[in-house]
C-alpha cells in the first residue's frame, strides 16, 4: 500500500488524510463518527459513564473506570478536571451531562447519540469505548485527520483498516448534504500518509 515508503526508525502511524466537499462554517454539516479498527494498537482507555441506579451497575459490572450521576457531574464543574478518555452517558442522564457541557466540549469528549456514547445498552457501550475505538472529527478546513494502526502491521491489515474507515465514513455522512452518490460531492480528495510518503486512493474502488 504504501509502507515502502517508510523510513523512519519508529513505528510510524499512518494516517488517512480526507478533504471533504462540505463548505466552511456549515455547523449543520459537521462530520464525525467513530471508528472500530478490525486491527488496532492496544491502550488502555480510561472510560466514564453518567449513569444511576441499575444501569450505573451495569457500567462498573462492565468494567468502566469512573461511574456516577448528579454527583460525579457536580465533582468536574467543581473542579473542571476530567481523569478519563472516553465518555458514556445513558439518554435520562443527558439533562444533567449538559451542566458540563463546555468542560466535556473543551476535551473533545461531550457524549453524543449519532456516535453512540449516549446508550440504553450500557455493557455493549462500555465494551466499545474499552476496545479502543476511534472518534473522528473534521476540522475547521473540512478535512479528516485518521490514524489506522502502525506501519508494522501486515499490508492486509492496513488494507482492512482503512476499508473500516470508509464504511464509518459514510455512514458519518450529513443527511443535509446533497445526495449524487456515495462519495461525490462528499469526499474530494483521500490520501494515505505515513508522515514521509503520500499517496492517494480512487475512492469509487475501495
Amino acid at each position: 500500500m504504501f509502507q515502502g515508503n517508510a523510513k523512519a526508525k519508529f513505528d510510524e502511524t499512518p494516517e488517512a488524510h480526507v478533504r471533504l466537499g462540505i463548505e466552511k462554517g456549515r455547523s449543520e454539516l459537521i462530520v464525525r463518527g467513530t471508528l472500530a479498527l478490525p486491527h488496532s494498537v492496544k491502550k488502555d482507555v480510561r472510560v466514564a459513564f453518567f449513569a444511576e441506579g441499575s444501569d450505573a451497575e451495569d457500567a462498573k459490572a462492565a468494567g468502566a473506570d469512573v461511574v456516577g450521576g448528579l454527583e460525579l457531574i457536580e465533582e468536574i464543574l467543581k473542579s473542571g478536571k476530567i481523569d478519563f478518555d472516553r465518555c458514556l452517558a445513558t439518554p435520562k442522564m443527558m439533562p444533567r451531562v449538559y451542566k458540563i457541557s463546555r468542560i466535556l466540549n473543551n476535551h473533545g469528549l461531550m457524549p453524543n447519540p449519532k456516535q453512540g456514547s449516549v446508550t440504553k445498552d450500557v455493557m455493549k457501550a462500555v465494551k466499545d469505548a474499552k476496545a479502543g475505538h476511534t472518534k473522528f472529527r473534521m476540522d475547521k478546513t473540512s478535512i479528516l485527520h485518521v490514524p489506522l494502526g502502525k506501519m508494522s502491521f501486515p499490508e492486509d491489515a492496513l488494507r482492512e483498516n482503512v476499508g473500516a474507515f470508509m464504511n464509518a465514513l459514510l455512514l458519518a455522512k450529513p443527511a443535509g448534504l446533497k445526495k449524487t452518490s456515495k462519495y461525490a460531492g462528499y469526499v474530494n480528495a483521500f490520501h494515505l500518509c505515513n508522515g514521509k510518503g503520500l499517496s492517494s486512493i480512487n475512492t469509487v474502488v475501495i
